[in-house]
Protein backbone atom coordinates (compact mmCIF):
# COMPACT_ATOMS: atom_id res chain seq x y z
CA UNK A 1 0.00 0.00 0.00
CA UNK A 2 1.61 3.25 -0.95
CA UNK A 3 2.26 6.26 1.01
CA UNK A 4 0.17 9.42 1.41
CA UNK A 5 3.16 12.00 0.23
CA UNK A 6 1.88 13.11 -3.46
CA UNK A 7 -0.75 14.68 -4.93
CA UNK A 8 -1.45 17.34 -2.24
CA UNK A 9 -0.59 21.22 -1.61
CA UNK A 10 -1.48 23.04 1.06
CA UNK A 11 -1.69 26.50 -0.45
CA UNK A 12 -2.93 29.63 0.94
CA UNK A 13 -6.15 30.83 0.21
CA UNK A 14 -6.80 32.84 -2.65
CA UNK A 15 -8.52 30.14 -4.54
CA UNK A 16 -11.60 30.60 -1.74
CA UNK A 17 -11.20 34.26 -1.69
CA UNK A 18 -11.78 34.10 -5.64
CA UNK A 19 -14.53 31.72 -5.49
CA UNK A 20 -16.54 34.02 -2.57
CA UNK A 21 -15.51 37.22 -3.27
CA UNK A 22 -17.92 39.12 -5.79
CA UNK A 23 -17.73 42.66 -4.20
CA UNK A 24 -15.49 46.04 -3.86
CA UNK A 25 -13.82 45.06 -0.32
CA UNK A 26 -14.64 48.51 1.11
CA UNK A 27 -18.73 47.65 0.97
CA UNK A 28 -20.72 46.33 2.96
CA UNK A 29 -21.25 43.26 0.92
CA UNK A 30 -17.47 43.26 0.31
CA UNK A 31 -16.91 43.28 3.85
CA UNK A 32 -19.19 40.32 4.48
CA UNK A 33 -17.48 38.13 2.23
CA UNK A 34 -14.17 38.93 3.43
CA UNK A 35 -14.65 37.95 7.00
CA UNK A 36 -16.62 34.65 5.79
CA UNK A 37 -13.79 33.82 3.88
CA UNK A 38 -11.25 35.07 6.95
CA UNK A 39 -13.61 32.13 8.80
CA UNK A 40 -13.58 29.63 5.91
CA UNK A 41 -9.77 29.55 6.00
CA UNK A 42 -9.11 26.84 9.25
CA UNK A 43 -11.25 23.72 9.51
CA UNK A 44 -14.87 24.12 8.55
CA UNK A 45 -16.48 20.68 8.87
CA UNK A 46 -15.48 17.69 10.92
CA UNK A 47 -17.84 15.83 9.41
CA UNK A 48 -19.40 16.44 6.11
CA UNK A 49 -23.42 17.21 6.13
CA UNK A 50 -24.67 15.70 3.08
CA UNK A 51 -26.00 12.14 3.17
CA UNK A 52 -23.81 9.94 1.10
CA UNK A 53 -25.96 6.92 0.91
CA UNK A 54 -28.30 9.29 -1.06
CA UNK A 55 -25.09 10.32 -3.16
CA UNK A 56 -24.53 6.69 -4.47
CA UNK A 57 -28.40 5.65 -4.73
CA UNK A 58 -27.99 9.11 -7.37
CA UNK A 59 -25.06 7.63 -8.91
CA UNK A 60 -25.70 4.69 -9.24
CA UNK A 61 -22.53 4.28 -8.49
CA UNK A 62 -20.51 0.91 -9.69
CA UNK A 63 -17.34 -0.38 -9.76
CA UNK A 64 -14.49 0.40 -11.75
CA UNK A 65 -16.36 4.35 -12.23
CA UNK A 66 -14.23 7.75 -12.45
CA UNK A 67 -15.37 10.08 -10.05
CA UNK A 68 -14.61 13.96 -9.26
CA UNK A 69 -15.93 15.31 -6.33
CA UNK A 70 -15.67 18.18 -3.93
CA UNK A 71 -13.68 16.53 -0.48
CA UNK A 72 -15.46 18.81 2.03
CA UNK A 73 -15.02 17.07 5.39
CA UNK A 74 -14.04 13.49 3.42
CA UNK A 75 -16.90 10.82 5.01
CA UNK A 76 -18.67 11.16 0.96
CA UNK A 77 -15.42 10.39 -0.70
CA UNK A 78 -14.27 7.26 1.97
CA UNK A 79 -18.01 6.74 1.43
CA UNK A 80 -17.76 6.20 -2.23
CA UNK A 81 -15.02 3.57 -1.88
CA UNK A 82 -17.08 1.40 -0.93
CA UNK A 83 -18.65 0.76 -4.23
CA UNK A 84 -15.05 0.01 -5.72
CA UNK A 85 -14.81 3.15 -8.49
CA UNK A 86 -11.60 2.85 -10.65
CA UNK A 87 -10.91 6.74 -9.44
CA UNK A 88 -11.52 9.22 -7.14
CA UNK A 89 -10.46 12.61 -7.81
CA UNK A 90 -10.84 15.08 -4.51
CA UNK A 91 -11.00 18.56 -4.58
CA UNK A 92 -11.25 21.58 -1.88
CA UNK A 93 -10.68 24.74 -1.60
CA UNK A 94 -10.14 24.47 2.38
CA UNK A 95 -6.33 23.64 3.10
CA UNK A 96 -7.55 22.09 6.42
CA UNK A 97 -10.53 19.94 4.96
CA UNK A 98 -7.48 18.63 2.64
CA UNK A 99 -5.27 17.41 5.67
CA UNK A 100 -8.06 16.36 7.24
CA UNK A 101 -9.20 14.18 4.22
CA UNK A 102 -5.51 12.83 3.86
CA UNK A 103 -5.37 12.26 7.94
CA UNK A 104 -8.58 9.94 7.72
CA UNK A 105 -6.45 8.39 4.69
CA UNK A 106 -3.85 7.20 6.10
CA UNK A 107 -6.24 6.15 8.89
CA UNK A 108 -7.81 3.70 6.85
CA UNK A 109 -4.94 2.26 4.94
CA UNK A 110 -2.23 2.51 8.69
CA UNK A 111 -4.17 1.64 11.44
CA UNK A 112 -4.12 -1.40 12.57
CA UNK A 113 -7.72 -2.43 13.27
CA UNK A 114 -11.25 -0.78 12.47
CA UNK A 115 -11.60 -0.67 16.28
CA UNK A 116 -8.72 2.09 16.09
CA UNK A 117 -10.26 3.64 12.88
CA UNK A 118 -13.39 3.93 15.21
CA UNK A 119 -11.82 5.25 18.85
CA UNK A 120 -9.95 7.99 16.20
CA UNK A 121 -12.98 9.39 14.28
CA UNK A 122 -16.02 7.76 15.97
CA UNK A 123 -15.52 8.44 19.28
CA UNK A 124 -15.62 11.18 22.01
CA UNK A 125 -11.42 11.60 21.92
CA UNK A 126 -8.44 9.39 23.33
CA UNK A 127 -4.84 9.80 24.54
CA UNK A 128 -3.99 6.79 22.14
CA UNK A 129 -5.24 8.68 19.16
CA UNK A 130 -2.13 10.82 19.65
CA UNK A 131 0.27 8.32 19.93
CA UNK A 132 -1.42 6.58 17.33
CA UNK A 133 -0.93 9.04 14.94
CA UNK A 134 2.87 9.33 15.90
CA UNK A 135 3.58 5.89 15.35
CA UNK A 136 1.06 4.61 12.63
CA UNK A 137 0.03 8.04 10.25
CA UNK A 138 2.58 10.59 10.49
CA UNK A 139 5.73 8.09 9.05
CA UNK A 140 3.13 7.61 5.71
CA UNK A 141 1.63 11.37 5.29
CA UNK A 142 3.10 14.02 3.07
CA UNK A 143 5.04 16.85 4.64
CA UNK A 144 2.34 19.46 4.27
CA UNK A 145 -0.13 17.26 5.72
CA UNK A 146 2.25 16.60 9.02
CA UNK A 147 3.13 20.08 9.17
CA UNK A 148 -0.51 20.63 9.60
CA UNK A 149 -1.39 18.22 12.02
CA UNK A 150 1.90 18.81 14.36
CA UNK A 151 1.72 22.60 14.07
CA UNK A 152 0.65 24.44 17.54
CA UNK A 153 -2.21 26.15 18.07
CA UNK A 154 -2.85 29.31 20.25
CA UNK A 155 -3.04 27.58 23.64
CA UNK A 156 0.10 25.85 22.81
CA UNK A 157 -0.83 22.22 21.46
CA UNK A 158 -0.27 20.26 18.62
CA UNK A 159 -3.08 20.26 16.39
CA UNK A 160 -3.84 16.65 16.34
CA UNK A 161 -3.96 16.73 19.92
CA UNK A 162 -7.90 17.79 19.26
CA UNK A 163 -8.31 14.45 18.71
CA UNK A 164 -7.65 13.61 22.52
CA UNK A 165 -11.14 15.67 23.08
CA UNK A 166 -14.41 15.20 21.12
CA UNK A 167 -13.26 16.16 17.26
CA UNK A 168 -16.62 17.17 16.18
CA UNK A 169 -16.96 19.85 18.46
CA UNK A 170 -14.58 21.89 16.53
CA UNK A 171 -14.32 23.71 13.72
CA UNK A 172 -16.87 25.99 12.31
CA UNK A 173 -19.14 23.80 12.26
CA UNK A 174 -18.86 22.38 15.86
CA UNK A 175 -18.68 25.68 17.37
CA UNK A 176 -22.01 26.97 15.50
CA UNK A 177 -23.79 23.61 16.85
CA UNK A 178 -22.24 24.40 20.13
CA UNK A 179 -23.24 27.93 19.97
CA UNK A 180 -26.92 26.72 19.27
CA UNK A 181 -27.17 24.51 22.28
CA UNK A 182 -26.24 27.39 24.26
CA UNK A 183 -28.87 29.83 22.99
CA UNK A 184 -31.54 26.78 23.61
CA UNK A 185 -30.47 26.53 27.28
CA UNK A 186 -30.77 30.04 27.38
CA UNK A 187 -34.30 29.78 26.94
CA UNK A 188 -34.82 26.50 28.83
CA UNK A 189 -34.25 24.11 26.40
CA UNK A 190 -32.23 21.30 25.85
CA UNK A 191 -32.18 20.44 22.56
CA UNK A 192 -30.01 16.99 23.33
CA UNK A 193 -32.97 15.64 25.14
CA UNK A 194 -35.03 14.68 21.89
CA UNK A 195 -32.51 11.59 21.90
CA UNK A 196 -34.60 10.07 24.43
CA UNK A 197 -37.63 10.12 21.86
CA UNK A 198 -38.49 6.15 21.33
CA UNK A 199 -40.36 6.66 18.60
CA UNK A 200 -40.83 9.15 15.23
CA UNK A 201 -44.15 10.31 16.85
CA UNK A 202 -42.57 11.33 20.09
CA UNK A 203 -39.67 12.81 18.26
CA UNK A 204 -42.05 15.01 16.57
CA UNK A 205 -44.22 15.41 20.08
CA UNK A 206 -40.60 17.10 21.22
CA UNK A 207 -39.83 19.24 18.30
CA UNK A 208 -43.31 21.13 18.02
CA UNK A 209 -43.00 20.99 21.69
CA UNK A 210 -39.57 22.31 22.77
CA UNK A 211 -37.88 23.17 19.71
CA UNK A 212 -40.23 25.18 17.34
CA UNK A 213 -41.08 27.60 19.55
CA UNK A 214 -37.56 28.93 19.89
CA UNK A 215 -37.84 30.41 16.21
CA UNK A 216 -40.47 32.50 17.52
CA UNK A 217 -38.21 34.42 20.70
CA UNK A 218 -36.94 37.79 19.10
CA UNK A 219 -33.62 37.54 19.77
CA UNK A 220 -33.47 34.67 17.76
CA UNK A 221 -35.28 35.87 15.02
CA UNK A 222 -33.04 38.79 15.08
CA UNK A 223 -29.54 36.82 15.13
CA UNK A 224 -31.11 34.66 12.15
CA UNK A 225 -31.62 37.84 9.83
CA UNK A 226 -27.81 38.76 10.27
CA UNK A 227 -26.07 36.95 7.54
CA UNK A 228 -22.84 36.59 9.69
CA UNK A 229 -25.16 34.09 11.19
CA UNK A 230 -24.82 31.01 9.31
CA UNK A 231 -20.95 31.62 8.40
CA UNK A 232 -20.70 28.65 10.93
CA UNK A 233 -23.00 26.53 8.82
CA UNK A 234 -19.97 27.33 6.09
CA UNK A 235 -22.65 29.90 4.12
CA UNK A 236 -21.64 32.23 2.38
CA UNK A 237 -23.12 35.80 1.81
CA UNK A 238 -24.42 34.87 -1.70
CA UNK A 239 -25.79 31.43 -0.46
CA UNK A 240 -27.46 32.85 2.36
CA UNK A 241 -29.61 34.99 -0.31
CA UNK A 242 -30.38 31.96 -1.84
CA UNK A 243 -31.59 30.33 1.12
CA UNK A 244 -33.61 32.99 2.13
CA UNK A 245 -35.48 32.87 -1.11
CA UNK A 246 -36.86 29.44 -0.05
CA UNK A 247 -38.85 31.44 2.68
CA UNK A 248 -40.47 34.39 4.35
CA UNK A 249 -37.73 34.49 6.73
CA UNK A 250 -34.64 32.83 7.52
CA UNK A 251 -36.12 32.08 11.19
CA UNK A 252 -38.89 30.08 8.85
CA UNK A 253 -36.59 28.53 6.80
CA UNK A 254 -34.29 26.95 9.77
CA UNK A 255 -36.63 25.51 11.54
CA UNK A 256 -38.52 23.65 8.51
CA UNK A 257 -35.10 22.23 7.96
CA UNK A 258 -35.02 21.37 11.63
CA UNK A 259 -37.83 19.96 11.80
CA UNK A 260 -36.59 17.70 8.68
CA UNK A 261 -33.41 16.81 10.74
CA UNK A 262 -35.48 16.47 14.05
CA UNK A 263 -38.59 14.19 12.80
CA UNK A 264 -37.79 13.28 9.27
CA UNK A 265 -35.88 9.99 10.25
CA UNK A 266 -35.69 7.37 13.00
CA UNK A 267 -32.64 8.65 15.38
CA UNK A 268 -31.49 5.19 15.08
CA UNK A 269 -30.70 5.51 11.32
CA UNK A 270 -29.64 9.16 11.17
CA UNK A 271 -26.47 10.05 12.52
CA UNK A 272 -26.47 13.73 11.46
CA UNK A 273 -29.05 13.96 14.06
CA UNK A 274 -26.89 12.29 16.74
CA UNK A 275 -24.27 15.12 15.75
CA UNK A 276 -26.65 17.99 16.04
CA UNK A 277 -28.33 17.05 19.16
CA UNK A 278 -26.22 14.38 20.77
CA UNK A 279 -23.14 16.13 19.78
CA UNK A 280 -21.44 12.41 19.00
CA UNK A 281 -21.49 9.12 17.24
CA UNK A 282 -23.65 6.53 18.14
CA UNK A 283 -21.40 3.35 19.24
CA UNK A 284 -20.92 0.72 16.90
CA UNK A 285 -24.35 -1.49 17.29
CA UNK A 286 -26.76 1.60 18.82
CA UNK A 287 -27.29 2.96 15.44
CA UNK A 288 -26.28 3.94 11.63
CA UNK A 289 -22.55 5.23 11.82
CA UNK A 290 -21.14 6.71 8.84
CA UNK A 291 -20.51 4.26 6.18
CA UNK A 292 -16.58 4.46 6.62
CA UNK A 293 -16.82 3.66 10.05
CA UNK A 294 -19.13 0.65 10.44
CA UNK A 295 -17.11 -2.28 10.91
CA UNK A 296 -18.72 -4.30 7.55
CA UNK A 297 -17.18 -1.79 5.25
CA UNK A 298 -13.13 -1.92 6.88
CA UNK A 299 -11.58 -4.28 4.52
CA UNK A 300 -13.03 -2.79 1.27
CA UNK A 301 -12.46 0.93 1.86
CA UNK A 302 -8.86 -0.07 2.97
CA UNK A 303 -8.42 -2.09 0.05
CA UNK A 304 -9.38 0.90 -1.99
CA UNK A 305 -7.83 3.83 -0.18
CA UNK A 306 -4.83 4.20 -2.80
CA UNK A 307 -7.29 5.28 -5.53
CA UNK A 308 -8.40 8.64 -4.31
CA UNK A 309 -6.58 11.84 -5.23
CA UNK A 310 -7.00 14.91 -3.26
CA UNK A 311 -6.66 17.84 -4.86
CA UNK A 312 -6.32 21.43 -3.66
CA UNK A 313 -8.05 23.77 -6.41
CA UNK A 314 -11.68 24.15 -7.73
CA UNK A 315 -13.83 22.05 -9.84
CA UNK A 316 -13.01 23.70 -13.08
CA UNK A 317 -9.56 23.98 -12.92
CA UNK A 318 -9.03 20.21 -12.40
CA UNK A 319 -11.55 19.42 -15.33
CA UNK A 320 -9.57 21.09 -17.80
CA UNK A 321 -7.03 19.20 -16.94
CA UNK A 322 -8.73 15.89 -17.68
CA UNK A 323 -9.18 14.47 -21.68
CA UNK A 324 -12.72 14.17 -22.98
CA UNK A 325 -14.78 11.81 -21.87
CA UNK A 326 -12.75 11.19 -18.67
CA UNK A 327 -15.37 11.10 -15.71
CA UNK A 328 -18.32 9.10 -15.22
CA UNK A 329 -19.42 10.76 -12.10
CA UNK A 330 -19.22 14.00 -11.06
CA UNK A 331 -20.24 15.56 -6.78
CA UNK A 332 -20.90 19.22 -6.67
CA UNK A 333 -21.79 19.34 -3.09
CA UNK A 334 -23.21 22.63 -2.78
CA UNK A 335 -20.53 24.40 -4.05
CA UNK A 336 -22.70 26.10 -7.06
CA UNK A 337 -24.51 28.13 -4.93
CA UNK A 338 -21.67 30.48 -4.76
CA UNK A 339 -20.90 30.62 -8.35
CA UNK A 340 -21.94 33.66 -10.82
CA UNK A 341 -23.04 32.83 -13.91
CA UNK A 342 -19.70 33.21 -15.71
CA UNK A 343 -18.44 30.71 -13.78
CA UNK A 344 -21.27 27.95 -13.60
CA UNK A 345 -20.80 28.32 -17.48
CA UNK A 346 -17.31 27.27 -17.34
CA UNK A 347 -17.65 25.01 -14.75
CA UNK A 348 -20.31 22.95 -17.04
CA UNK A 349 -18.45 23.62 -20.12
CA UNK A 350 -15.83 21.64 -18.57
CA UNK A 351 -18.24 18.72 -17.03
CA UNK A 352 -19.31 18.31 -20.58
CA UNK A 353 -16.92 18.50 -22.38
CA UNK A 354 -15.59 15.48 -19.97
CA UNK A 355 -18.43 13.62 -18.98
CA UNK A 356 -18.21 10.13 -20.48
CA UNK A 357 -21.46 8.74 -22.15
CA UNK A 358 -24.48 8.37 -19.58
CA UNK A 359 -22.75 9.92 -16.58
CA UNK A 360 -23.87 11.86 -13.97
CA UNK A 361 -24.21 14.67 -11.63
CA UNK A 362 -25.36 15.94 -8.77
CA UNK A 363 -25.77 18.80 -6.58
CA UNK A 364 -27.06 20.23 -3.80
CA UNK A 365 -28.93 24.14 -2.97
CA UNK A 366 -29.99 26.12 -0.54
CA UNK A 367 -33.39 26.04 -1.76
CA UNK A 368 -35.57 23.65 -3.40
CA UNK A 369 -35.49 24.44 -7.41
CA UNK A 370 -32.35 23.49 -9.59
CA UNK A 371 -30.06 26.88 -10.48
CA UNK A 372 -28.92 26.11 -13.60
CA UNK A 373 -31.94 27.22 -16.10
CA UNK A 374 -31.33 30.29 -17.42
CA UNK A 375 -28.14 30.43 -16.05
CA UNK A 376 -25.65 28.67 -18.53
CA UNK A 377 -26.15 28.62 -21.80
CA UNK A 378 -28.97 26.40 -23.69
CA UNK A 379 -26.73 24.59 -25.80
CA UNK A 380 -24.83 23.50 -22.36
CA UNK A 381 -27.81 22.63 -20.65
CA UNK A 382 -29.47 20.80 -23.37
CA UNK A 383 -26.65 18.09 -23.54
CA UNK A 384 -28.31 17.00 -20.33
CA UNK A 385 -31.61 16.05 -19.26
CA UNK A 386 -32.90 16.69 -15.97
CA UNK A 387 -34.30 13.56 -13.61
CA UNK A 388 -36.79 16.27 -12.03
CA UNK A 389 -38.96 13.15 -10.29
CA UNK A 390 -36.21 10.88 -9.13
CA UNK A 391 -34.24 14.73 -7.69
CA UNK A 392 -37.09 15.40 -5.51
CA UNK A 393 -37.32 11.55 -3.95
CA UNK A 394 -33.53 11.73 -3.23
CA UNK A 395 -33.77 15.22 -1.61
CA UNK A 396 -36.54 13.70 0.56
CA UNK A 397 -34.12 10.53 2.10
CA UNK A 398 -31.33 12.50 2.36
CA UNK A 399 -31.54 12.53 6.15
CA UNK A 400 -28.80 15.46 6.62
CA UNK A 401 -32.01 17.90 6.09
CA UNK A 402 -30.25 20.74 5.61
CA UNK A 403 -30.54 21.54 1.80
CA UNK A 404 -34.20 22.97 -0.02
CA UNK A 405 -33.02 20.72 -2.90
CA UNK A 406 -31.17 17.38 -4.50
CA UNK A 407 -30.52 17.33 -7.94
CA UNK A 408 -29.34 14.70 -10.45
CA UNK A 409 -28.62 15.82 -13.83
CA UNK A 410 -27.71 13.09 -16.53
CA UNK A 411 -25.56 13.46 -19.69
CA UNK A 412 -27.57 12.47 -23.04
CA UNK A 413 -26.40 9.78 -25.28
CA UNK A 414 -26.44 11.64 -28.76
Amino acid sequence: MSDFASHVTLADGRGLAKAVHQNRALSRAGMSERLFTWLFSGLVYPQIWEDPEVDMAAMKLAEGQRIVAIASGGCNVLAYLTRGPAAIDAVDLNPAHIALNRLKLAAVARLPQQADLMRFFGGDGHAANVAAYDRFLAPHLDRATRAYWDARTWRGRRRIAVFTRNFYRTGLLGLFIAAGHRVARLHGVDVSRIMEAPTLSAQRRFFEAEIAPLFERPLIRFALGRKASLFGLGIPPAQYDRLLSAGSDMAEVLKARLEKLSCGFPLDQNYFAWQAFARRYPRVGDAALPAYLEPAHFDTIRRHAGRVRLHQRDVTSLLRQKAAAAVDRFVLLDAQDWMTDRQLTELWTEITRTAAPGARVIFRTAAAPSLLPGRIPAHVLDAWTYEEDASHALSARDRSAIYGGFHLYVKNDR
